[in-house]
């Protein structure tokens, strides 16, 4: 359980930060910048469930933004040799799998796809689609933190997994409202 009494500490006004494990690290260290990316991608999925108005998605990205929440903790204490199962908080496969389940169940009634899908539609959908684009890049930033540090496979699993069913999501909104918006190559010439 979190207890806050004070939000300031002034301890990061040197431009350092605590990870979890208490160790101290430039703000911007590839683990900081890492689980800042996800924590916008939260705060961005919880602009998405004001714009919702659909009781079953609201859940899911609230259980998303739960699951980005053990995502950030997972990147915040780096993964140590010989750590013992359950003794950090981590991400798992399971968390994957029930994305790719909802992806599956809202991508059953899309038709197949014969044009690129641009950003837009509704507002839902609109916002939808840049959280698609906030997934990649912690998706980047956490690969990149992978090349140098030792990072939970599950991270990097989810936050791919999690793209592709804003993407899915975004188009399922859209078709609710007949607002969905193809690529014209070339555009208008």
């Amino acid at each position: 359980m979190v207890h806050l009494s004070r939000i300031y500490t002034k301890s990061g006004d040197k431009g350092e930060t605590g990870l979890g494990n208490g160790k101290r690290v430039s703000k911007d260290d590839p683990r900081i910048w890492a689980y800042g990316e996800v924590d916008e991608l939260g705060a961005l999925l919880g602009v998405c469930r004001t714009l919702c108005s659909d009781a079953t998605i609201d859940k899911e990205l609230e259980r998303i933004q739960n699951d980005l929440f053990d995502l950030g903790a997972d990147l915040c204490v780096p993964p140590q040799e010989g750590e013992e199962h359950g003794s950090c908080l981590r991400v798992t496969p399971d968390q994957v799998v029930q994305l790719e389940k909802d992806m599956d169940t809202h991508n059953e009634s899309l038709g197949e796809l014969k044009s690129f899908i641009l950003s837009g539609g509704s507002p839902l959908g609109a916002n939808l689609h840049l959280a698609r684009c906030v997934a990649r890049r912690a998706e980047r930033r956490s690969v990149a933190l992978a090349a140098l540090e030792d990072v939970n496979e599950s991270v990097v699993h989810y936050l791919n997994r999690l793209s592709d069913y804003l993407f899915v999501l975004a188009r399922f909104v859209n078709k609710q409202d007949d607002s969905e918006v193809l690529w014209v190559p070339g555009g208008e010439r």
